[in-house]
C-alpha cells in the first residue's frame, strides 16, 4: 500500500499551530478523526470527529481499514499512547505516525534537564507505588498523572513514605498558550488550583544519601509483608544471581511464600507467576505486589504445583522452588523449561537436600552450600549466630 490509510498524529496543547504540513495534510484528507474530547476540541474536525468510547476500544478504527483515518494522541503517540496498541494490529505499510514533542521532552526543555538522564514514568493508570523503587538522592523523574487531583495525592504519598524533601515541579498544559510551571517541596504542598493536563517533575537533589531502596536484589526483609516465610536477604541476593534475570523474561516462583523472589525479579525488569497454595500467604504476596507497583508484571496463582502448571501459564525462562518438592514436581518443571532456561532450588531440610544431590548427579548444574552467620550478643561480648544452612541447586537446560 503506497499511501497508508491510517495517520497517527501527535497533538500538543498548541493544537493545529504545532503540527507539520504532513499532519495537516492527513487531517484535511481524513474521512474520520478519532481522539479524546480534549484533542478534538484543539482542531477543526468539521463534523468528522469521533470521541473514544468508554471503555477504550480500537475496533471502530480497525473497522474503517482502507479509508483515510486519523487518530489523535498526546505528543508522542508511542510513549504510553495509542500508537503502540494500533501498530500491533496493523501491517507496517498501513499506518504512519507524525509525533510532536511529548511532555517528557517539554518538561526537560523547561527545566534544563538532560532527557537521557531522566526516568520517565506514566503513573496515570498504575498509582504511585512504582515510584518507590525509583526514588533516590539526586534522581530526576518526569511523570504523567491521571488528573489534577492526583498532584496533591502524590505530594501526600511522597511525604508519608519519607520523601517529603522531594522538589515537585508542577507543569500544567505544557506547550500551549496556558502553560504554567510551579515548584514546591512535597511536604509543603499547598497548591489548590492545578489545571489538567498536568505533568510532575520530581527532583531528589535535597534527599539524604541512602534514601530509597537499593537497586540490587537482597532488599531488607522489613520491606516486605511476610509471616516469617521469606527468603532471607543475603540468600535472596545469591538466589537472584543464580536465576540471572533479564528484562522481559518470565519466572515461575513455585511455593512463593511472601513473593519476595518474584518481586525482586520484577524490579529487575522481568515478569513472574507466583504460585502459592495458602490463602494467607497469597494475601501477603498480593500486598507486596501492590506495594512495589508490580501489578502488571506479576500474576498470582493460588494452588499446588505441579497441578496448576496445566493452567495455560506463560512458558518460563526461569523457575525457582523455595524449598520442599518431590521428584515428580521437578520432572514436571524440567519438562516446561526450554533451552537456556534456568532452574534454581533452595533446600533447608535433609530430605530436600538429598533430592537435590540426586538431581545434580542426574542433570548437572551447580550445588552450593550457603552458610551465613551474624554477630550477636553473647553474654557481655559477641559471638556468631548462624542461620540455618541452605543448599542451592542451580542448573541451565
Amino acid at each position: 500500500m503506497c499511501n497508508p490509510w491510517l495517520s497517527i498524529i501527535g497533538l500538543g496543547e498548541d493544537g493545529l499551530c504545532g503540527l507539520s504540513d504532513a499532519s495537516r495534510d492527513a487531517l484535511s484528507r481524513a474521512q474520520v478523526i478519532f481522539g479524546g474530547g480534549r484533542h478534538l476540541s484543539l482542531i477543526d474536525a468539521q463534523g468528522r470527529g469521533r470521541a473514544w468510547s468508554v471503555p477504550f476500544d480500537l475496533a471502530p478504527v480497525l473497522a474503517l481499514r482502507g479509508r483515510p483515518v486519523v487518530v489523535l494522541a498526546s505528543g508522542d503517540p508511542f510513549w504510553f499512547g495509542v500508537g503502540g496498541a494500533l501498530a500491533r494490529h496493523l501491517a507496517p505499510e498501513e499506518w504512519c505516525a507524525h509525533p510532536v514533542a511529548g511532555v517528557v521532552s517539554l518538561a526537560c526543555a523547561r527545566l534544563g534537564w538532560r532527557v537521557e538522564e531522566v526516568r520517565a514514568m506514566g503513573l496515570h493508570a498504575v498509582g504511585f507505588a512504582p515510584l518507590g523503587s525509583e526514588i533516590h538522592c539526586g534522581m530526576q523523574i518526569v511523570a504523567t498523572l491521571r488528573d489534577a487531583k492526583a498532584v496533591p495525592e502524590l505530594a501526600q504519598w511522597l511525604t508519608e513514605n519519607g520523601f517529603g524533601a522531594v522538589q515537585m515541579h508542577i507543569l500544567e498544559r505544557l506547550g500551549g498558550p496556558h502553560e504554567r510551571l510551579r515548584q514546591t517541596r512535597a511536604d509543603s504542598f499547598a497548591i489548590a488550583d492545578v489545571a489538567a493536563p498536568v505533568t510532575v517533575a520530581l527532583d531528589g537533589v535535597d534527599l539524604p544519601v541512602g534514601a530509597g531502596l537499593s537497586r540490587v536484589p537482597g532488599r531488607p526483609e522489613s520491606a516486605f509483608v511476610h509471616d516469617g516465610q521469606i527468603t532471607k536477604s543475603a540468600v535472596r541476593a545469591l538466589t537472584l544471581a543464580a536465576l540471572a534475570p533479564r528484562p522481559g523474561e518470565m519466572l515461575w516462583d513455585v511455593g512463593a511464600g511472601s513473593g519476595s523472589i518474584c518481586v525482586e525479579w520484577g524490579l529487575a525488569g522481568g515478569r513472574a507467576v507466583a504460585i502459592e497454595p495458602r490463602a494467607d500467604r497469597c494475601a501477603n504476596i498480593r500486598a507486596n505486589i501492590d506495594a512495589f507497583g508490580l501489578t502488571r508484571q506479576i500474576t498470582l496463582v493460588q494452588g499446588h504445583a505441579p497441578e496448576v502448571l496445566a493452567e495455560n501459564l506463560p512458558p518460563p525462562d526461569a523457575i525457582f522452588v523455595g524449598g520442599g518438592g518431590s521428584g515428580a514436581l521437578f520432572d514436571a518443571l524440567w519438562g516446561h523449561l526450554g533451552p537456556g532456561g534456568r532452574l534454581v532450588c533452595n533446600a533447608v531440610t535433609l530430605e530436600t537436600e538429598a533430592l537435590l544431590v540426586a538431581l545434580h548427579a542426574r542433570l548437572g548444574g551447580t550445588l552450593t552450600r550457603i552458610e551465613i552467620a551474624q554477630a550477636a550478643p553473647l553474654g557481655r561480648m559477641r559471638g556468631w549466630l548462624p542461620a540455618r544452612p541452605v543448599v542451592q541447586w542451580a542448573v541451565t537446560r
